[in-house]
């Protein structure tokens, strides 16, 4: 792989294409701002892969050509009006059984858990034990257990859903759903329950085009939503104003619209909402029935009476509008463009769908300002990768939650309720690397992989695995979960609760083998005399991932399984230039400068040893990989 090392080097010195938006220095564009309709004779190949590029992940060369035979007005039709088009080669998520009636209502916290089992002597459906040692045990095992169990089929809902994009025959209703997940952003870091988080997906794939205001009253009665921003502790006497804050900064009119006093008297109108299992609920007993004044309103009003108010309130379709605009078009909106935006998703009542037409058919979005100018996020561009390069479905290999992950983006685990901060800061010239380094695992696959969804890979994961050697090796509870530093050096102690610094774990470990091989006898001997003790919270954590990693089922591990030869003579290319521009075309959307399309020809030619394609059909696949891992890496690459 030496032979990427040059180019992967130079595209990182090509960031500057990326700040300058690829555009700067260029004339004004005439269609800029201009939201009239596009004509017929305006269409064309290159536009309706621009459109298929903001409003979906890309398209293959057929789909492009699909689109392309369309008018404007039917190709955008196509994309919005999805309820038409059938989808039903897509599978619903296969749910592991991993749910226990007992786990609702779940505890905030292993001590609150513990605590709630002192008292009522049973906890997550399980008894304390009448008696003998360690009593408490199976509660706390219970709940480790489903913080494990919810956090590893979250993992398996992303894996699913990023399926979904690649997969589909309704781009912009996946694509609308990753919008929104942004936007109404809430994690199951938080929720700890991946059965909400996925009942949230549903309402955002279901209503992403169809009325603002039932979706914003869904949100705001979302199990997920509720649990992430404290419903439970919002009741009349001492309103918790969280939610209250997030619908007006973030969700609906944005910082400087509304006073303190108006939080306030929102946080009220929301008291007593919340969520029994997965069923949003109102205890009127905690709701605050009293008068209430809101953006100059008066009255006795409710959570969905406030919502109205703020729908109403000018600021909201514009703040609403501007942000879908960031998303699907550029981040640079000026007031008057988005006060036109405004207008049109107001005028219409909040229906979306008219705003998402009127924003793909508009001159603006296919002005020079607009196209490949955007960068792509992370799920967007692993997603937009595996469809360009002709793949059905997503592989395990590499894995998708910890690609995204590294690249700044988890699916279902947003960093805060604001969301992810888009645009410039996708990109770094580290994030770039490992963008790169995504394309070599997707074209030369690490065969050594080893699945994080059967191996604990948390900061806690080598001391996880260390409790599991040492009760392997006969040691009793107490000595097997002592801390690594400990036990290593032969310390006293049993569950202090204390984490050795896993950066130089394995180190203590190769220097310890000897130690506690020789202490294994003594291990033995002492496992029947064990420390009486309530519980063990690293015995629990180990329990619980056991205990998980027992019911989740598991991603399948499946290589990307790529045909680039067979792509190649499909297309019927005798040469390496014919070669290079076809993937160029297949893979950019931003045209590279000539000299470097000239390096890219060059180096197939090198690796193939010739420019005739024929020549080379036996050994193609590899170069091909190559040069496409090449592509894959260039700053260009990262924009749609």
């Amino acid at each position: 792989m030496n032979a990427f090392t040059h180019v992967l080097a130079a595209a990182c010195l090509g960031l500057t294409v990326l700040a300058g938006a690829a555009r700067a220095g260029t004339p004004p564009d005439p269609w800029s701002g201009d939201l009239s309709a596009i004509g017929s004779q305006d269409w064309s190949r290159d536009r309706a892969a621009h459109l298929l590029e903001r409003a979906g992940f890309g398209g293959t060369p057929e789909q492009i050509d699909a689109l392309a035979r369309l008018s404007p007005e039917q190709a955008v039709a196509r994309l919005i009006d999805h309820d038409k088009v059938d989808n039903g080669h897509l599978r619903p998520f296969d749910a592991s059984e991993i749910w226990d009636e007992g786990l609702d209502p779940f505890p905030v916290s292993r001590p609150a858990t513990t605590d709630q089992a002192r008292t009522r002597g049973e906890a997550l459906g399980v008894q304390v034990k009448p008696d003998g040692n360690r009593r408490m045990q199976p509660v706390a095992n219970k709940f480790f257990y489903w913080l494990r169990a919810s956090r590893l089929e979250t993992n398996r809902a992303a894996w699913w859903w990023a399926g979904r994009m690649l997969a589909t025959h309704r781009p912009l209703e996946e694509k609308m759903a990753l919008f929104w997940h942004g936007h109404f952003a809430t994690s199951e870091e938080k929720v700890r329950d991946v059965r909400k988080m996925l009942l949230q997906l549903e309402l955002f794939q279901r209503e992403g085009t169809g009325n603002f205001r039932d979706l914003l009253i869904g949100v705001a009665q979302d199990p997920a939503m509720l649990a992430f921003l404290d419903a439970g502790v919002n009741v009349k006497g001492a309103p918790n104003e969280n939610f209250a804050r997030e619908i007006m900064e973030l969700f609906t009119m944005g910082v400087g619209n509304y006073s303190e006093h108006d939080i306030r008297e929102a946080a009220r109108a929301f008291t007593g909402w919340n969520y029994a299992g997965l069923m949003f609920v109102v205890n009127d007993e905690r709701h605050d029935g009293g008068e209430k004044s809101v953006l100059g309103h008066t009255g006795r009003f409710d959570g969905v009476q406030v919502i109205d108010i703020i729908l109403a309130h000018p600021v909201t379709a514009d703040y609403i509008a501007s942000r879908i605009y960031r998303f699907f078009v550029r981040e640079d909106v000026s007031p008057e463009l988005g006060r036109q935006l405004g207008a049109v998703l107001r005028d219409n009542d909040y229906e979306i769908a008219p705003l998402m037409r009127t924003i793909f058919l508009s001159k603006d979005f296919y002005s020079a300002p607009s196209v490949g100018t955007r960068i792509k996020g992370p799920a967007e561009m692993v997603v937009s990768t595996y469809l360009k390069l002709g793949l059905k479905e997503i592989p395990g290999v590499p894995d998708f939650n910890d690609t995204t992950a590294a690249l700044g983006q988890q699916l279902f685990r947003p960093p805060t309720v604001a969301g992810w901060a888009q645009g410039r800061s996708w990109i770094t010239p580290g994030l770039l690397i490992e963008r790169g380094n995504f394309a070599r695992d997707v074209m030369f696959p690490d065969i050594t992989y080893i699945a994080t969804d059967r191996y604990p890979s948390l900061l806690t994961g080598d001391e996880i695995r260390a409790v599991h050697e040492r009760i392997g090796m006969g040691y009793d509870i107490t000595s097997a979960t002592r801390p690594v530093s400990v036990a290593m050096a032969g310390g006293a102690g049993g569950d202090t609760g204390a984490m050795s610094n896993t950066g130089a774990m394995s180190n203590t470990m190769a220097a310890s083998n000897a130690s506690e091989m020789s202490g294994t006898m003594m291990a033995i001997s002492s496992a029947m005399v064990d420390r009486d003790e309530d519980f063990n919270t690293r015995f629990a954590s180990y329990r619980g991932w056991q205990m998980a990693v027992e019911r989740v089922k598991p991603i399948p591990r499946t290589f990307a399984r790529l045909d680039l030869a067979g792509m190649v003579a499909e297309a019927g290319l005798k040469d390496s230039t014919q070669v290079v521009d076809f993937m160029l075309g297949r893979l950019l959307r931003v045209p590279i400068d000539a000299s470097r399309r000239a390096q890219l020809i060059a180096f197939l030619d090198r690796e193939l040893g010739t420019s005739d394609i024929a020549r080379a059909r036996t050994y193609l696949e590899e170069p091909l990989r190559m040069l496409a891992h090449l592509i894959l890496s260039m700053p260009e690459y990262q924009l749609g």
